[in-house]
């Protein structure tokens, strides 16, 4: 089937900029190539490339571009096919026994293989194959898939590579006089053994046109201009202070020192700092201004390009802040900006600006964001090891920026380092003073009452229950999970009730993501709604292996797969546009690009009648071993904050779409997640989990949020009222609609959970406006609740009203 205008109109638009989200870790001058040629490729991911994680975040496209067929249709001619047929059958194998292991794992646990089996990671195997490429130039493609439900292993062919892996890198960089590792990852693999290598490129997961972005590098048609968004380092020398894999109470006691804040904090030295990235070229950056306005600081810097390169730079403003009363990293990143393409030895100007609140600590004591007295260093470069001093912001006297009230912190006393380092101000640099009246103290109020509409106000209870939970099917729960729960858009994760369109509520059709549309891509229209077409219907393919014949069956019978269309019914097609995941988007470090693929998304969210996108993911790298880092952006929240707005904006420019933030918040690792209990201290909460959310609120208006599977510090955060309500609300003016993660009884948490599963009243009653997928066991349980008393009407109808409002938001 020929592809749709639309396809190749997104992939067009793609495929010139992903070389923004591919790092350049080291170069030596050998490539870009000044031909195709013959070409050695080697490793899995030449002709396994991996597009993405598995999970949620799959999507389901026509066709995606692997290394082999990039390389083949850039005019490369590859020598190792034999080396790859052969690998993989050794991989099939080693798969196969992979399968075998998760089932007999299931049922000792007795669990479902699908459930033990989802986001599992296979570690990747050892074999042993002789090198035996022709040409001069030689790649070795390394790949490692993570992914849902399941946590990496610090173990070889996960974050270490095998001894295998080590020993062709190495022998394969001795052996041919251009080399390069090339990285199809989504997340920190410890290059220690081979960082011999003079040519290493993480080109990460960069959906539909992977392959295409590899020959495109290599040929110098593009030039890798990403950075860094996470610390690469020694597994062993990140910090190991906090719990990381509980099963029941995870500690995050290493506090503010969160991955580049703790690596400059202490002096440890990683393997590839953060914000860190290589290009073709190379440029000067020099400050050329410092100015202040109220509050807003503003930095002029000029970047030239002084290589042979064109090519595109980051310049990054990190501050350090004076020592006083509370604890503070090294330093923190405040601002950012990436120029336009500069051929060599052209320049641009950046403007980088910066409200002077952002410095604020948070003061647990005192329960306020606190700008401490002293002086606040201002350092310009392009990583947050390769920074100059360009400015001072000196306060002869404390201020307080904003005066709240404890919301949610827990019982941890955080980590403190023995001696934080002393900043030393240059001599002669500029020193901009800030007196305390430019800077007003803002006091929120959490006594706010919503009005509630006249619309909220006259439904009934039932319907009010209604309105509370998803769409749930009445009498297959099963259909709920897979995709089958929607009547308008075949295999979007569910939608909101239909019980109440006459009463003016529309149908809320929710999709998930965050690497693109997750949707069937055939489908039927019935009387009864629309019905998925193919094998397994809507499930994501990393799933289907772990079936056994039973259940595949099953699942078939339900969601319509193998079925074939009826006299007078017509196929239809949903293909969907798979884009970089969130670690690379992150990458390019550029807000533009990621507004650009926002609009990709909403412009496909318009054909295909859906509402709400179930992303942006914007859980912090908080340790290296979660399985879903790959849909995160980044270890830092003001970075995770500017893009995930970026792209909030970008989808929110077509009429009728809206963004879901999520998952809302301290949700950083993947076992036991619907069970785990994040405690974590008020600041540490504050300036690390729930700024980059705080951001996004305030400056793209998101329609809707998703909470967290995860408790904090003991409360479910569904039900966590001082989260929606005080913080969310109250705090940032968020006015969208709050829907939970998907709660669903087939996800069993892990036999060791000691904490509850989540409650429908207690969710309403925190302000959960929606309970996802939805149940009839939900839907009950918030009517009991209203007849008992222990849920009031009068929240129902404030949840009501922002339904309204999220319709009203979206135009329906």
């Amino acid at each position: 089937m020929e592809e749709f205008a639309y396809e190749a109109a997104h992939l067009g638009k793609l495929r010139p900029r992903l070389a923004e989200c591919v790092v350049l870790l080291k170069t030596n001058g050998d490539f870009p190539l000044g031909e195709a040629g013959k070409i050695a490729a080697y490793g899995r991911g030449v002709r396994n490339t991996i597009r993405g994680g598995t999970g949620s975040g799959e999507v389901n496209v026509r066709h995606f571009v692997t290394v082999e067929e990039g390389l083949t249709q850039a005019g490369f001619e590859i020598t190792t096919g034999a080396w790859l047929d052969a690998y993989e059958a050794t991989y099939a194998q080693a798969r196969a026994q992979f399968v075998l292991e998760i089932k007999a794992r299931a049922k000792k646990n007795h669990t479902l293989a699908v459930i033990e089996g989802m986001g599992a990671v296979m570690a990747e195997p050892e074999y042993d194959l002789p090198l035996e490429g022709e040409g001069d130039t030689a790649i070795y493609v390394l790949t490692r898939l993570s992914g849902e439900q399941s946590d990496r292993i610090p173990g070889k062919g996960d974050v270490y590579l095998t001894d295998t892996e080590v020993r062709d890198i190495l022998t394969l960089n001795r052996q041919y006089s251009k080399f390069m590792l090339v990285l199809n990852v989504g997340g920190v693999v410890d290059l220690t053994p081979v960082l011999e290598v003079e040519n290493i490129l993480c080109l990460s997961q960069l959906g539909t046109e992977t392959g295409h972005v590899l020959s495109d590098i290599l040929l110098g048609r593009a030039t890798p201009s990403g950075k860094l968004t996470t610390t690469w380092a020694a597994y062993e020398d990140y910090p190991h202070m906090g719990d990381f894999g509980a099963i029941n109470d995870t500690h995050y006691t290493e506090g503010v020192y969160v991955g580049y804040r703790y690596f400059d904090t202490v002096g440890k030295t990683p393997l590839f700092p953060f914000g860190y990235g290589c290009s073709y070229t190379t440029f000067d950056i020099q400050t050329q201004n410092l100015s202040k306005d109220g509050s807003t600081l503003t930095i002029e810097v000029a970047v030239t390009n002084t290589g042979a390169y064109v090519g595109k730079e980051v310049v990054q403003v990190y501050a350090s802040c004076p020592k006083g009363r509370i604890d503070k990293p090294y330093q923190s990143l405040i601002a950012f900006g990436k120029t336009e393409d500069l051929a060599p030895g052209k320049s641009q100007v950046l403007t980088l600006s910066f409200d002077l609140t952002d410095l604020a600590s948070y003061d647990e004591e005192n329960s306020t964001y606190l700008m401490e007295a002293g002086d606040y260093l201002l350092r310009v470069g392009n990583s947050s090891a390769h920074t100059t001093p360009v400015g001072v912001v000196h306060l002869d006297q404390p201020i307080c920026v904003t005066q709240v009230k404890r919301c949610g912190g827990g019982p941890v006393t955080d980590w403190v380092p023995d001696h934080l380092p002393a900043v030393t101000i240059p001599k002669g640099i500029p020193v901009l003073e800030v007196s305390p009246c430019e800077i007003q103290t803002r006091v929120v109020s959490y006594e706010l009452e919503e009005p509630t509409l006249p619309q909220a106000t006259a439904l009934t209870n039932r319907q009010l229950a209604y309105l509370s939970v998803g769409a749930f099917h009445p009498l297959n729960s099963l259909a709920n999970v897979i995709g089958e729960s929607s009547k308008t858009v075949a295999g979007v994760a569910g939608e909101s009730t239909r019980m109440l369109v006459s009463q003016g509520f529309p149908t809320l059709v929710m999709a998930d993501g965050p690497a693109g549309l997750r949707v069937a891509p055939a489908f039927v229209r019935t009387s009864n709604g629309v019905k998925t077409m193919g094998e397994g219907g809507s499930l994501p393919k990393s799933i289907l292996e772990f079936m056994p014949k039973a259940l595949k069956g099953l699942m078939n019978l339900v969601s319509g797969g193998n079925r074939k269309p009826k006299r007078g019914q017509v196929v239809e097609y949903h293909w969907a546009t798979a884009l970089p995941i969130g670690t690379a988007l992150a990458q390019s470090w550029n807000p533009n690009f990621a507004a650009l693929c926002g609009d990709i998304v909403g412009d496909e969210m318009t054909r295909f009648g859906i509402h709400l996108w179930l992303a942006p993911a914007m859980n912090i790298h908080r340790n290296i071993l979660c399985g879903r880092n790959f849909e995160y952006f980044s270890e830092d929240p003001h970075l995770t904050g500017k893009m995930a707005a970026a792209l909030t904006l970008g989808v929110q420019s077509h009429p009728g779409c809206g963004v879901t933030i999520k998952h809302f918040a301290a949700n950083n690792q993947e076992t036991n997640r619907t069970r785990n209990n994040s405690v974590v201290s008020e600041r540490a909460l504050r300036e690390i989990y729930l700024r980059g959310f705080g951001i996004c609120v305030k400056e793209a208006h998101p329609v809707a949020l998703m909470t967290a599977y995860n408790l904090l510090n003991g409360t479910h955060t569904a039900s966590h009222r001082g989260l929606i309500h005080d913080i969310l609300r109250c705090e940032w003016g968020f006015e969208g609609i709050v829907v939970t993660d998907w709660i669903v009884a087939m996800m069993a948490p892990h036999k060791a959970s000691i904490h509850p599963a989540p409650c429908p009243k207690c969710i309403a009653r925190a302000g959960g406006d929606i309970i996802m997928p939805g149940s009839k066991a939900a839907y009950k349980a918030i009517l009991r609740a209203l007849r008992r008393g222990t849920l009031s009407r009068k929240q129902l109808e404030q949840n009501a009203t922002h339904y309204l409002r999220t319709k009203e938001t979206l135009g329906l």
